[in-house]
């Protein structure tokens, strides 16, 4: 069995109330972004390690797609490895990263995937680490700046290689594959969800995939809306858990 969720920010609190007793580790829970579960970089927390391997010891294997809240400098790090025809980064036994542009074979199932995002909600900009005298100014007066490698990190957006990535691998499986799972949405769907996130490359990108590609269903997260009935295909997830099928 496959699932699919949205959003959790480290927070997996929503798996426990589900009835899961009867997967395995060959079943699979989709979060699509967000993840946020590997997430502070030098000195990590205690809670951060308790809720992995909580998660870990769930009866599914965990997979998910990067959105644009996570730690990238860590996340790179993990071992990338061929899993299902595709490469991942392997977290561990149970936890896998889905990297962008890759397609999967699930449970005889094409699965193409593209994490990240353009980060909506920097109201005053983003700062470097080494201005040190600034950030104290800066929480001292609550500011609202992200911090480069804190808790932001230029790579939420694809490079000019990721982007060729999946164009290749769609290109490859003559742009058929059974479902699509994203962070965020093609341009004209984003554009209903909320017109306030910003129209970018990678929108534009999707819409592309989009136009070129068929495909039963896609979903994304991202816009923390559940609303699997607006459009035909496309499926907006936050904290809700579907089975895919």
């Amino acid at each position: 069995m496959i699932y699919i969720t949205g959003d959790c920010h480290g927070d997996f609190s929503r798996f426990k109330k589900e009835n899961f007793s009867i997967l395995t580790k060959e079943d699979y829970v989709i979060i699509c972004g967000d993840f946020g579960g590997i997430w502070h970089d030098k000195k990590i927390p205690r809670q951060e390690k308790i809720n992995l391997k909580e998660l870990s010891k769930m009866k599914f294997t965990t997979l998910f797609v990067d959105g644009n809240h996570e730690n990238f400098n860590r996340l790179n790090k993990y071992p990338v490895i061929e899993w299902h025809g595709g490469k991942v980064h392997k977290i561990n036994s149970s936890i896998f990263h889905l990297m962008r542009g890759e397609i999967y074979e699930i449970e005889g199932r094409k699965i193409f995937v593209f994490g990240g995002a353009a980060s909506h909600d920097i109201k005053d900009g983003v700062i470097n680490i080494d201005d040190i005298n600034k950030i104290e100014e800066l929480k001292s007066n609550k500011s609202s700046y992200r911090i480069r490698n804190i808790n932001w990190w230029d790579l939420e957006m694809p490079t000019i290689n990721e982007y060729k990535n999946g164009l290749n691998n769609l290109k490859k499986n003559n742009y058929e594959v059974d479902y699509v799972i994203t962070h965020c949405a093609p341009t004209t769907i984003q554009n209903y969800f909320n017109k306030y996130y910003p129209i970018n490359e990678l929108t534009d990108y999707l819409e592309e995939i989009k136009n070129k590609t068929k495909f039963k269903e896609w979903f994304f997260g991202h816009y923390h809306k559940n609303d699997l009935d607006t459009f035909d295909k496309f499926k907006c997830l936050y904290d809700k858990i579907i089975e895919l099928k």
